[in-house]
């Protein structure tokens, strides 16, 4: 049986980073793309720079639909990656705060391991993630790899 890998994905380079690495890695899983929108943050992911003047009022409906676009132009990435390695990818949509949608997916589903992006940043002997990364990492009930960029010293 293959392994089920789960990535989640916000359109920013390290998420495809770790995606990337996961088709790479482990040519033979199934890897699920899982993006959360975040209800509790203004801003979208990062695919591109947002003008706070043109941005819905948070919370509504205009604004849930700009997420969704944004949602649909990163699934429209990952998949065109998918098919760049051959890999077999199922994309999945979640609406919470990122960490502990991550967790309960991977808890909730026949998930063996998770991929994800981390912000690396050097230092003596210190490893600093991103705050999301950081929570996944330490509730995760499965294995997490963390592919990370090291921050110019």
């Amino acid at each position: 049986m293959s392994r089920q890998l789960l990535v989640p994905v916000d359109g920013s380079p390290l998420s495809k980073q770790a995606l990337e690495y996961a088709f790479e890695i482990h040519p033979d899983a199934s890897v699920v793309a899982l993006h959360v929108i975040d209800p509790s943050e203004p801003g979208y992911s990062s695919m591109t720079p947002i003008d706070v003047r043109n941005e819905p009022p948070h919370g509504s409906e205009a604004w849930y639909d700009r997420a969704a676009e944004e949602e649909a132009l990163i699934f429209d990435e990952v998949r065109d990656l998918a098919a760049e390695h051959d890999a077999a990818l199922t994309t999945e949509s979640k609406t919470g705060d990122p960490a502990r949608e991550i967790v309960d997916y991977a808890e909730e589903h026949d998930i063996d391991g998770i991929v994800l992006g981390g912000h690396g940043r050097t230092g003596p002997g210190r490893l600093l993630l991103g705050s999301v990364a950081e929570l996944v990492v330490a509730r995760s009930p499965v294995t997490v790899t963390v592919v990370r960029e090291a921050a110019d010293e």
